[in-house]
């Protein structure tokens, strides 16, 4: 496990340089970022590798003079992975703290519930930890995604399974905007191999029992089950599936893909297939890889993981952003600049955005966990 992964004692917690706004300072005259996302609650493993990830590559930055002469100031906020909180704290964000843009936000119900907001005060929305394509199609003037979507996952585990004989494949999706998302993304999967779900059945995101859908899937006969929920819900689904006595083969998405996710399996962990939407995080022939896990080893850190790189990947893309959009930086130059991007090469993966795409990388593979707990290609 990670050295140095953040445990944020207080509701907002303030990565990298702090300077204080003096009273006559312009309302941006700081590089403040806002970060609403769930620091507690069933994500908190996986948005804490996000942010410890983008905190590398900030705190990098910033060590090096910041951008155009200013430092980088991420603002964190715990919004306990409640969507109705997570509107009240970016609110706050964009008006009291006046941040520049929001960012690194997890959950798909939530970034969803943030849209009304960013159009309301001109805000950009820099790296959502969502695959949603609600948030791709149709484009959102102010949503910058990087990483590719839920549905190309869940449509590509479905394909790979597929393409090793199995044929009876449950679904387990919670009962939210990321579950049905995703879901349609596992259905485009069975239609180009043509075979249909053996179940599909769902389950609520809050506290769910898993105990009969357990025993659904044992008595189907599945040899596969995709979970798709938070890091904790499908842990639990996984565990409550090995207590029916299902050997079935456990796959879920990336929103997964973290440290954290592989402890709260404990024993259950070995051969669960996790999707993944960064190249392999051993994988130097990436500089994006190489660069990542130099920085992570002189901060002392024995390597970076895969949610790690989502935010890395996120931040290098919010730091080109305000590169672009100059010494005195807005929120709508902000959103400008980020759409001027063409072919910026983040280390092997190369990113665009135009007026008519915010889609960012469109990178996807598969993962399995091994028996030393590591994710391996």
């Amino acid at each position: 496990m990670y050295k140095r992964l953040l445990r944020p004692t207080a509701l907002v917690i303030t990565l990298g340089a702090s300077v204080l706004l003096g009273a006559t300072s312009p309302a941006w005259a700081q590089l403040r970022i806002g970060q609403p996302s769930g620091f507690t609650g069933s994500v908190a493993a996986g948005v804490k590798e996000n942010t410890e990830g983008a905190k590398l590559y900030i705190d990098a930055v910033n060590a090096r003079g910041g951008v155009n002469g200013q430092k980088i100031e991420l603002i964190s906020v715990d919004d306990k992975f409640d969507p109705t909180v997570t509107v009240e704290v970016a609110r706050d964000l964009i008006t009291n703290q006046k941040v520049l843009a929001l960012f690194l936000n997890r959950g798909t119900p939530h970034s969803q519930a943030l849209l009304p907001l960013l159009a309301e005060f001109k805000v950009p929305l820099v790296g959502p930890s969502t695959g949603a394509m609600a948030l791709h199609e149709p484009v959102n003037p102010w949503v910058f995604n990087v990483r590719a979507t839920y549905q190309r996952e869940a449509a590509k585990a479905i394909e790979h399974l597929a393409t090793t004989g199995i044929t009876r494949i449950a679904v387990l999706q919670t009962d939210d905007s990321f579950g049905a998302d995703s879901a349609a993304g596992a259905l485009k999967g069975f239609e180009a191999v043509g075979q249909k779900p053996l179940l599909l059945e769902k389950f609520p995101r809050d506290k769910p029992d898993f105990t009969g859908l357990a025993t659904q899937v044992a008595k189907s006969g599945a040899q596969a089950v995709m979970v798709i929920g938070s890091a904790g819900n499908t842990a639990n689904a996984v565990k409550a599936i090995r207590a029916a006595g299902s050997r079935a083969q456990a796959v879920t998405l990336s929103n997964n893909a973290s440290e954290g996710f592989i402890k709260l399996l404990g024993d259950h962990a070995r051969g669960v297939i996790v999707t993944q939407v960064f190249p392999n995080e051993r994988s130097v022939s990436y500089a994006l890889i190489k660069e990542a896990q130099e920085l992570a080893k002189a901060a002392g850190m024995e390597g970076v993981s895969p949610a790690m790189m989502e935010g890395y990947a996120a931040a290098k893309v919010l730091t080109e952003g305000l590169r672009r959009a100059g010494p005195n930086p807005t929120p709508v130059a902000l959103r400008n600049a980020l759409e001027s991007i063409k072919d910026y090469d983040m280390g092997g993966l190369k990113l665009s955005y135009s007026p008519t795409n915010h889609t960012g990388l469109d990178f996807s593979d598969l993962s399995i966990i091994d028996a030393d707990g590591k994710f391996r290609r």
